[in-house]
């Protein structure tokens, strides 16, 4: 049996070492159904794809019973997860002024026909938002060899009290501010509100901001010599921009920095003592904006951040180059839901109710997570004598384990006997038409959720 085998057994032991016996092991075939692209096989249905495992009936059911009905928190999970992680020291935080980048986002699985289903998700092939059961991960962002590898910290699935995706952005930076270390700051894209960020208290962020983003100096404009003192500063705008035939010219930075990356130049403009435009001087929370351009892209990358900017290296601060590097380093995000949906088959799903919704779409971020980092912090696995330069990618481990049968999972070496099916007495319980005890009202609803999926 490759050693690889053996890691994910014990990875999947740990993680599920809190959940309640019995239901740890319906979860455990559900993770590794998903790990070994059973799902992309069964294009997301549930049953067909535990079933490929050569489970019995009765274990089948009570593996979707695990998922629907069991007594278990993806938070929990993601603890275990984290502890996991942290206790191999395989992950090289990556440090940027002394502060390590937590990368947030929202993901969207689209269910158009899902009744009773609230949210919306923005994908650009429509261009607009569709219905989707949608999910907020933060994550840390780390490096294992040479690969970026995002772990993440949270998974929240929107309300129907957040009123949106904007009001869901909120809380999960909330929540995500609530946890964040000393030496950790957010690394956001643009769908998150500037205003909101620095209305939070100890929220550090390098967040990207709109082309047409302007602001004002924290300081009062000067006297034009006629009417009234202004109460505002002088408008700030980073990038010229057209508006109703007129070009609107491009305000002087206060510095620029310039600096060679692989042969290119780089330069960043530099905006700093800003508040927002309906902010007064000296009652807001001021913030810094740098532009940067660099010869590779069309456009330049407008940055917004509330962490010191200096000019030259500083424990404690950043410098421009590191602010572009910072936010840079939010991509590996990204990774998560590729992984999850992509790579494992979790795109599509078959799932109705109100727990295992939410629930399937965790799992599956959860279960392409772990095989991304347990494939970037081992040797990699060649999918045939042709891949002459494998890599460790989920993609190839997902192959190998697709060729792995469960009953030849070392299970009983590094579970000490936790992972069992739960002998309970069910000789007193109704079999059965009798045991659904059903009337008009629960045959309606059964039909509806049918109908739902």
């Amino acid at each position: 049996m490759p050693k690889i085998v053996y890691r994910i057994a014990l990875v999947l032991c740990r993680v599920l070492r809190g959940v309640p016996l019995g239901t740890n092991l319906g979860l455990l075939h559900i993770l590794f159904a998903m790990m070994s692209g059973r799902f992309l096989e069964s294009r997301g249905a549930v049953f067909p794809a535990l079933n490929s495992l050569g489970l019995p009936n009765d274990a089948v059911r009570r593996a979707e019973s695990a998922l629907a009905c069991g007594r278990w928190t993806t938070a929990d999970l993601l603890a275990e997860w984290n502890r996991y992680v942290e206790g191999e020291h395989r992950v090289r935080p990556r440090r940027y002024g002394g502060f390590t980048p937590v990368a947030c986002d929202l993901i969207g699985f689209f269910r158009p026909r899902l009744r009773d289903n609230t949210g919306k998700h923005y994908t650009s092939q429509a261009g607009k938002a569709l219905p989707a059961v949608v999910l907020g991960v933060s994550a840390k962002v780390g490096s294992v060899g040479n690969t970026r590898v995002a772990v993440p910290c949270l998974i929240l699935h929107e309300e129907a009290a957040d009123r949106g995706a904007s009001g869901f952005q909120k809380r999960l930076v909330e929540q995500t501010v609530k946890d964040l270390c000393e030496d950790e700051a957010m690394a956001l894209d643009r769908g998150f509100s500037l205003a909101h960020l620095l209305g939070l208290k100890n929220a550090r962020f390098v967040v990207r901001l709109r082309d047409n983003f302007t602001a004002r100096r924290a300081t009062a404009a000067p006297y034009k010599g006629k009417g009234p003192h202004s109460p505002l500063g002088e408008t700030v705008r980073p990038l010229a921009r057209s508006y109703k035939g007129k070009t609107l010219p491009a305000t002087e930075p206060d510095r620029i920095v310039r600096w060679c990356e692989d042969g290119r130049e780089i330069e960043a403009a530099v905006f700093e003592n800003l508040v927002l435009n309906d902010a007064k001087p000296g009652e807001a929370v001021v913030f810094t904006c740098v532009v940067i351009r660099d010869p590779r892209y069309k456009d330049p990358l407008v940055l917004g951040t509330n962490l010191p900017l200096v000019s030259m290296p500083k424990e404690g601060s950043i410098t421009a180059q590191e602010a572009g590097q910072f936010y840079r380093d939010r991509w590996p995000v990204e990774q998560i839901p590729l992984a999850g949906k992509q790579m494992l088959g979790a795109e599509r799903a078959f799932v109705f109710g109100r727990e295992s919704r939410h629930r399937l779409p965790e799992l599956a971020l959860l279960a392409g997570n772990i095989l991304s980092y347990v494939a970037a912090s081992s040797p990699a696995v060649a999918t045939g004598f042709w891949d002459r330069n494998a890599r460790p990618t989920c993609g190839r481990l997902r192959r190998a384990l697709r060729q792995v049968e469960l009953e030849d999972l070392p299970l009983s070496d590094v579970s000490e006997g936790k992972l069992r099916k739960k002998e309970s007495v069910t000789g007193h319980l109704l079999k059965g038409v009798k045991g659904h005890r059903r009337t008009k009202a629960v045959q309606e609803a059964l039909w509806g959720r049918r109908r739902a999926a």
